[in-house]
């Protein structure tokens, strides 16, 4: 049985995700629950635990906090983070840290076991590929290249502990000689759609039978494994050989994009890493390549790629949030014309930022696509989200990746918008839509139930059944709202927002903001504008 905890300084919560999970059927058992960060630390050395479930935010040390030590101590224990919102730095955080499993509050039954099922299922292939090493060794040369190809699994999951020359010879099966150590990432994009997994892992196999090919006479090891659409290497030469190296993968790179139209409309761009003279930081030049392949968006294809100034700062996040209300009322109308106004309004976003990288783009993207499908009702979200991000790696411009999240969007929303037509409740949402569209005017209940084809009394009933609201209040919902956005955002003077929102009577709209918000307008404005 893997050993499992459960962390949140909410019990309910904690009790509540153990209650959603027949845990023996998968083969997992939860030891104990815990409601700070430090508890966390003293219950994983207790018991030896297996995963970990835990929420972002805890008293004493955050959840980030204890993701960071933990992994720092225990680097092969897999965690599970939760977060009552979707919030960019935070995932960005775990991320960061080794931790690729994200779920949202309320928590999704479907979703925690399948989440919980991957993990799982990454934990014992794991451990019986590393029960089974000894025996590999005793094996053919193949079976020795497979072991050699872990270690480039182990980096890019930063599970591999950082080893000496000698260790990393011994534990891996190579013959690695002090001189230079470069990192490479070679990247396949384009329509390839059409080729089948295993149609893919034949082009990535020739791919790279050539770069070994190529690079055997000069290079004393190297370690090449593919992936899906890349082709990821280390390579060890004596440092003189630099130049020569360079010139070998500017050599293979070119044949490829010879080739291309083998594979249809496809291109071939590389990154490589600085050169380092000892195996310490292995970890950091295969990160650098990964980073800077995400480069060719903004840089081009076919090329080569070298180089890339990382910052470590906090990006503004007002961006997602103004996407995050945007798409949310493009959802809730089933509106294409809106939801396309949420793509021109990022891409504009993006232009506007001179100075963000590649990766920090497809970071915004995926989150974007992360947060539409939160908000709408799809069942196999994960998976939609993995094919999501499947498709945009396999963008070569900036414009291809907003392609596949208007598509993403589109797709859906038309799903919705078909629903919509047959919803008993279309009057209720016509009438919504018409308050968003003509808040600022003079609006009656008469006049919108004419306007949806009802009377007036009808109307009022089955507004107040779907709404649980009657319609004169969520008119003055709306109109508070729509004044609360304008003061953050905009100078306008509180008798220029009072008549923006529909408001003709300055005192009356003082009143009213007051007894919705707590506050009169003029000091909400100085508390969030």
């Amino acid at each position: 049985m893997l050993k499992v905890i459960i962390a949140d300084d909410e019990e309910r919560i904690c009790k509540l995700i153990h209650a959603l999970v027949d845990w023996e059927s998968l083969s997992m058992e939860v030891v104990a629950t815990a409601h700070n960060g430090p508890e966390v630390l003293e219950l994983v050395e207790k018991y030896s635990i297996d995963l970990l479930i835990t929420d972002i935010r805890m008293p004493g040390m955050s959840g980030l906090d204890v993701i960071q030590t933990l992994k720092k101590e225990k680097p092969e224990m897999e965690i599970i983070i939760i977060s009552g919102y979707a919030h960019f730095e935070y995932a960005k955080a775990a991320i960061s840290y080794g931790v690729g499993n994200y779920l949202l509050k309320p928590i999704n039954k479907t979703e925690l076991i399948s989440t919980l099922e991957k993990v799982r299922d990454g934990i014992l292939n794991k451990r019986a590929i590393e029960e089974n090493t000894n025996q590999l060794i005793q094996k053919n040369e193949k079976d020795i290249k497979r072991i050699q190809r872990l270690l480039i699994d182990y980096l890019l999951e930063q599970k591999c502990k950082n080893m000496n020359l000698e260790e990393l010879n011994e534990e891996y099966h190579l013959h690695m000689h002090p001189g230079c150590f470069q990192a490479f990432w070679l990247k396949m994009d384009g329509l390839t759609k059409d080729i089948t997994p295993n149609g893919m892992g034949i082009v990535m196999g020739k791919v790279e039978q050539l770069l070994e090919k190529s690079l055997e006479p000069v290079c004393i090891e190297m370690v090449i494994t593919h992936k899906s659409t890349s082709c990821i290497g280390i390579i060890n030469y004596d440092t003189d050989k630099q130049g020569e190296v360079k010139q070998i993968l500017k050599k293979c790179l070119a044949q490829l994009e010879y080739e291309k139209t083998l594979y249809g409309d496809v291109t071939f761009t590389m990154s490589i890493s600085a050169g380092i003279n000892n195996t310490d930081n292995l970890v950091d030049i295969l990160n650098e390549v990964e980073l800077i392949i995400k480069e060719r968006i903004l840089r081009g294809t076919g090329k080569i790629l070298e180089k890339i100034v990382i910052e470590k700062k906090v990006r503004d996040q007002n961006i997602l949030e103004t996407y995050l209300r945007m798409i949310t009322q493009a959802i809730e109308f089933r509106s294409p014309e809106e939801s396309e106004s949420t793509i021109r309004f990022m891409m504009e976003e993006i232009k506007k930022s001179k100075d963000l990288h590649g990766y920090e783009i497809l970071d915004i993207v995926h989150s974007c696509g992360n947060l539409f499908l939160s908000q709408i009702n799809v069942e196999n979200r994960q998976e939609c989200l993995l094919h999501f991000d499947e498709r945009c790696e396999q963008c070569r411009n900036v414009e291809e990746l907003f392609t596949i999240l208007k598509e993403l969007q589109d797709d859906h929303i038309r799903r919705l918008q078909k629903q919509y037509e047959d919803d008993v409740n279309r009057p209720i949402r016509q009438a919504k839509q018409y308050i968003q569209n003509h808040y600022s005017e003079p609006i009656s209940l008469e006049t919108v139930s004419e306007i949806v084809g009802l009377s007036p009394a009808y109307f009022s009933t089955l507004f107040k059944k779907y709404e649980k609201e009657g319609f004169a209040k969520y008119l003055i919902n709306v109109r508070i709202e729509q004044a609360k956005i304008i003061l953050r955002e905009t100078n306008m003077s509180v008798s220029e927002v009072c008549k923006k929102v529909g408001y003709n009577d300055l005192k009356h709209f003082n009143h009213t903001f007051e007894k919705m918000t707590g506050v009169k307008p003029a000091t909400y404005r100085k508390l969030y504008g």
